[in-house]
């Protein structure tokens, strides 16, 4: 392979970007990524000790298989939502359940850290919708003087072609 024939770098990494953001505009990515991260801090924080000098704080709860099991599950769910954006509403759904949840069982949701980010990510998942394709007919633009601008009627009766331009006279 020469220098000429092997792509450069920055090309390998364009297209690379290109994918990713194909890949993430199919799917509720930051709905997943919110929810999959409110698991971590419910996960973490009742199995943690916080050292001040010589004091050792442990932060344990009775309920800390609970906190495990709940931090465990949102992190599913964020999987679920960026591998099967088919489950969304039901993945979204889950996890304002278990955020809720996680406020009584796991140290007020993970210092209210875990249950913000599961709460939004869950509302993301919930309100994502797929885009819509754009037909070829639509997506080119008409041709000079052939109706409405790009050729969308918005059904109010105004263009730039019959002169009205939104302004109607009341008489």
């Amino acid at each position: 392979m020469t220098a000429e024939t092997r792509p450069r770098l920055s090309e390998t990494l364009g297209r690379k970007r290109i994918s990713f953001r194909e890949w993430r505009g199919h799917r509720p990515f930051w709905g997943g990524l919110l929810t999959l991260l409110a698991g971590i801090p419910i996960m973490y924080i009742p199995y943690a000790n916080l050292t001040i000098g010589s004091l050792t704080v442990r932060m344990a709860t009775t309920a800390g298989a609970g906190s495990l099991i709940i931090g465990v599950l949102l992190v599913v769910l964020g999987l679920t939502m960026w591998f099967q954006p088919a489950s969304r509403v039901f993945a979204g759904v889950a996890a304002i359940l278990l955020a809720l949840v996680s406020l009584v069982v796991s140290n007020f949701g993970g210092i209210v850290v875990g249950y913000l980010m599961g709460m939004i990510g869950g509302a993301l998942s919930v309100a994502w919708a797929p885009g819509r394709t754009v037909p070829a007919a639509a997506a080119s633009p008409a041709p000079a003087g052939a109706g409405p601008v790009g050729g969308l009627d918005d059904g109010s009766g105004t263009s730039p072609t019959n002169g009205t331009n939104g302004r109607h006279r009341a008489g």
